[in-house]
């Protein structure tokens, strides 16, 4: 079992238990909340395994709710995870890959988003999330980026919509200099970067973005990642149907060197 398995599965236990005793306790998140100092959602973050409990909330919890010390046994196996919980085995896969190729629709793909462009993504969440959280995952997912440096590196490409390149995403200074990371990234030996032009006529993945792994013992992974999680995709047909697609549209795409000057074209006019 991977750490990342063994850490999400104890958020999630103590979610469940935190929930049981609020729900027999007949407090709701928000009065749990103000005796624990954090926020209705902040609480039901926590019920869900989504964020490990700070400061003395399994303390407090444990004895507003009359948990009789379960919550603080529960409490003791808890490791602070950087990540969602539904994230935390594809992050564990990713750090250790020998190949990762990502083909990104919407924003930028994250392992070569900067600080601010993933503040302003983070900050766009509906329902909003709260400072801390935007900030926890700001750091996490800048700490992924550290596998583009790894030694021995990945082989890492990108195939991202020319709409990611002028979806203005924390105001024009911020694009700016995220498409200016986008060149220096690019620039790397082990990292290709394309462009999928607006005006390519056939396209191979109009189903919807997608991270495709080549593992650390050399098997092939694919994951999607949706509204509320993500899921891997490593049986047949399917896993082959998504590497043929990723190689379609590196097929269909601007070359590396065409994708640069387009994305220097569009930072030179904002």
């Amino acid at each position: 079992m991977h750490s990342g398995e063994r850490g999400s599965g104890n958020l999630k236990m103590f979610g469940a238990l935190l929930r049981f005793f609020r729900e027999r306790a007949g407090m709701t998140q928000e009065g749990l909340g103000a005796y624990v100092k954090y926020s209705k959602s902040q609480v039901a973050m926590v019920e869900r395994g989504e964020r490990p409990p700070k400061g003395q909330f399994v303390e407090i919890a444990d004895d507003v709710l009359g948990a009789q010390g379960a919550l603080l046994a529960a409490g003791m196996n808890l490791r602070a995870s950087r990540f969602p919980s539904w994230f935390e085995e594809y992050a564990d896969e990713e750090a250790k890959a020998v190949g990762i190729y990502m083909y990104a629709n919407h924003v930028i793909s994250g392992l070569l988003q900067t600080e601010a462009y993933a503040r302003a993504i983070f900050s766009s969440h509906c329902p909003p999330w709260e400072d801390d959280e935007i900030e926890a995952r700001v750091a996490a997912r800048l700490e992924r980026q550290h596998v583009l440096r790894r030694k021995p590196a990945p082989v890492v490409g990108f195939v991202l919509e020319e709409s990611t390149l002028t979806r203005p995403l924390g105001g024009r200074e911020a694009l700016k200099a995220q498409l200016e990371n986008l060149l220096d990234v690019g620039r790397r030996r082990n990292v290709e970067i394309q462009v999928m032009p607006h005006n390519q006529k056939v396209h191979a993945g109009l189903d919807g973005p997608m991270i495709l792994l080549d593992t650390a013992e050399r098997n092939q992974l694919a994951y999607v990642d949706g509204l509320s999680g993500g899921y891997f995709i490593s049986e047949q047909p399917d896993l082959g149907h998504m590497f043929a697609r990723y190689g379609i549209l590196r097929a269909q795409a601007l070359s590396p060197e065409e994708s640069a000057k387009r994305i220097d074209k569009v930072a030179r006019e904002l």
